[in-house]
């Protein structure tokens, strides 16, 4: 029906397991999340008959009007910019939330987390590497805090940073930042924090993902490389 999607999807295979090779790696070592943002339930349906596991959406809205329509067993995973307010709608339906930039927000999901029986939800801090006023996540400066803060909580586990490059910035520009935002990582591994392992390295889209796999990430969030370019005017 979509075979465009299956070609895609085994051209972005094939260069993340390339990718991986020049780290010193292999594919099995990088988690792909499909990003079906504004995609509809067909096409993600036809991905997970293809073998994708992880799917991720940016909007609290979409997960929801896909969550029961979409093939069960699939990992969801929120990559977009979070509110306190809607923690409440995704908490029992994600595997992972990628965009955890304040304390505020990490409590909120401590206390739905706690009000739903919930044990732990995996977690992501968002680090604005590039220092971008248009991109959410903390300053690398606010990441002890945050650390310290998760070591409080019961029902939060932080397993890793998540970072978006600039847009417009060059390969090399990019891989300075995947370089810096990788070694922050390793040193948090390194100090051993309560409750923090830093088993995830979310870094890497379409545009840039080879270049953030061979700079350390272990998790890459790709959507058009996949689905093709997103049409913003369907009503979703």
């Amino acid at each position: 029906m979509m075979s465009f999607i299956k070609e895609n999807l085994e051209d972005v295979k094939k260069r993340i397991a390339a990718a991986a090779e020049k780290s010193g790696r292999t594919a099995d070592d990088v988690t792909l999340i499909a990003v079906t943002k504004t995609h509809p339930v067909e096409m993600i349906n036809e991905a997970i008959s293809l073998g994708v596991t992880d799917i991720g959406e940016n909007k609290v809205q979409e997960i929801m009007e896909k969550y029961d329509r979409v093939t069960p067993g699939v990992r969801w995973h929120l990559i977009g910019h979070l509110q306190t307010n809607k923690v409440k709608y995704i908490i029992d339906k994600v595997y992972m939330i990628h965009s955890v930039d304040s304390v505020k927000l990490m409590d909120e999901i401590e206390r739905q987390a706690e009000k739903r029986g919930i044990d732990f939800m995996r977690i992501l801090i968002q680090v604005n590497i590039t220092g971008e006023e248009t991109k959410f996540g903390i300053d690398s400066s606010q990441l002890d805090e945050m650390l310290r803060h998760a070591q409080t909580l019961k029902h939060v586990k932080v397993c890793g940073l998540m970072t978006i490059m600039a847009k417009f910035d060059s390969e090399f520009a990019n891989r300075l930042h995947f370089r810096d935002i990788n070694n922050k990582f390793i040193d948090i591994s390194r100090n051993k924090y309560d409750n923090i392992n830093m088993d995830f390295l979310s870094m890497g889209m379409s545009g840039d993902f080879e270049t953030a796999i061979e700079e350390g990430s272990n998790m890459v969030r790709v959507g058009t490389a996949i689905f093709g370019e997103r049409d913003y005017s369907l009503k979703k």
